[in-house]
């Protein structure tokens, strides 16, 4: 296995990491904590809270910069150049659009999601009122998330495809 391989590799691994965890937070843990929030007989929210959500952040955030990372180093071992993707130079706009949209993500994920999460998972102290207002940040950096991942991988696909968008 050569270099380029060994990163395009490691950044699909890493970004189906990345992206299968944006996935669950937002179609499977959101409604399951709404649930158990209102199940009066069930054990509550707090399991998820405590077990299952710390665990699932802590792959989350480093799977979303192992798949920054070897995609920046792809770009170069490609020959695309990291530069040429960014500034969006003829040959490499589509990539380019692509990475601008994972390093969107990127700080979504480490800025206002993360931290965020710290506060509503009592983490750090936060008020009531500030817990509510984390809750907010994260579900809309989440649900962004969400929304530039379909644009974002058609980008990285269609470069190494040969699509015309």
């Amino acid at each position: 296995m050569n270099l380029l391989e060994l990163e395009v590799w490691l950044h699909v691994l890493a970004g189906i990491t990345w992206i299968g965890l944006l996935y669950y937070f937002n179609f499977v843990q959101v409604p399951a904590m709404a649930a158990a929030a209102a199940d009066k007989d069930g054990p509550g929210p707090a399991a998820i809270g405590k077990y299952v959500a710390p665990r699932a952040l802590l792959w989350f955030r480093w799977a979303a910069v192992v798949t920054w990372l070897s995609g920046a180093a792809a770009l170069e071992t490609l020959g695309v150049g990291f530069v040429n993707a960014f500034t969006l130079q003829p040959g490499a706009a589509v990539i380019g659009v692509g990475a601008w949209l994972g390093t969107i993500m990127l700080f979504n994920v480490w800025v206002l999601i993360w931290p965020a999460q710290k506060k509503v998972l009592g983490m750090v102290e936060a008020s009531d009122e500030e817990k509510n207002k984390a809750r907010f940040v994260a579900l809309m950096a989440s649900r962004a998330n969400t929304a530039l991942s379909i644009p974002m991988l058609m980008c990285m696909t269609a470069h190494g495809h040969g699509l015309p968008f």
